[in-house]
C-alpha cells in the first residue's frame, strides 16, 4: 500500500472489498470528481459505497440526495449492510434531501444554497446525487467556476449526472475539468446484469488503478467487487 499524506486524499477501503485497491486508494482532496450513468446504472449504489468508506476512513461526509428522503436514505444504507447511525449522532454525516424527511419536496434548491450552507464548509467530502436537478437554468461555466473556488478550499465534491437528464456537452465539460471521471455501465450477460466502473480519469492516484472494475450488491453485504472482471 502506497503511503501518502493525510491532506493529499481521504481513504475509502474497506475490509470487505477491495475496491479501493482497485480504484487510487485515496480520493484526491481538493478535487471534482463526476460519475456519469443513466438510471439504473447504479450510480446511488457506488455513492453509497463510497460514503461509507470515507466515513470508516474518518473523513467528515455531506450526502445531498435528490432522489430519496433523508429517512429512505439512512433504511437503504442500511439494508446493504452499512450502518451510518453512529457517523450521524457524532457529526461525521449530515444527509441532506430535497425532499425533507418524509416525503415533501422542497422546491428552489440551487448549488448555491449548498456551498453556502455552514454544513458544507467543514466537511472533507461532498456527495451530490443526482447534479441535474441543481443545474438547470444555470450556465455550465458559472457552476464550474462556483465548483472549482469551492474546492479550492479544501473540499473534494462527488457529483453524479445522467445524461438523460442533463445537457450532454454540460457533462462533458464538468468530466473535462474533473480529477476524477467514472463511466458506470450495465448488460445481461446470460440472463443476469453485470455491472461495470469505467476508470476514464483519475488524477492524484494514491495507489494502483484498474481500467474497468466489475462489481455488484448483495443484501447485507454491501459492494462486492467481481475479481474475474477487474482489468
Amino acid at each position: 500500500m502506497v503511503e501518502v499524506p493525510e491532506e493529499d486524499g481521504f481513504g475509502f477501503e474497506l475490509d470487505q472489498d477491495s475496491l479501493a485497491d482497485s480504484m487510487g486508494l485515496k480520493l484526491p482532496s481538493r478535487s471534482l470528481g463526476v460519475i456519469t450513468a443513466e438510471v439504473g446504472g447504479g450510480k446511488s449504489l457506488l455513492c453509497q459505497r463510497l460514503t461509507f468508506g470515507l466515513l470508516e476512513n474518518n473523513a467528515k461526509v455531506v450526502y445531498v440526495t435528490n432522489e430519496l428522503t433523508t429517512r429512505g436514505w439512512i433504511e437503504q444504507m442500511h439494508s446493504i449492510g452499512y450502518w451510518v447511525t453512529d457517523h450521524i449522532k457524532s457529526g461525521k454525516l449530515l444527509v441532506m434531501s430535497t425532499f425533507g424527511s418524509v416525503a415533501d419536496r422542497v422546491e428552489g434548491v440551487v448549488l448555491d444554497d449548498l456551498i453556502q450552507s455552514d454544513a458544507l464548509k467543514v466537511a472533507d467530502v461532498i456527495i451530490i446525487d443526482s447534479f441535474s436537478e441543481l443545474s438547470k437554468d444555470v450556465s455550465a461555466s458559472l457552476i464550474l467556476s462556483k465548483l472549482r473556488r469551492f474546492c479550492s478550499k479544501g473540499h473534494t465534491v462527488i457529483l453524479t449526472c445522467d445524461p438523460e437528464q442533463m445537457d450532454k456537452n454540460f457533462i462533458q465539460q464538468l468530466r473535462a475539468t474533473s480529477e476524477v471521471a467514472l463511466d458506470l455501465e450495465t448488460a445481461i450477460i446470460g440472463g443476469a446484469m453485470s455491472r461495470t466502473i469505467v476508470v476514464t480519469r483519475y488524477l492524484r492516484a494514491a495507489g494502483p488503478l484498474q481500467s474497468t472494475i466489475g462489481w455488484r450488491v448483495e443484501p447485507g453485504m454491501g459492494f462486492i467487487v467481481d475479481i474475474t472482471a477487474v482489468s
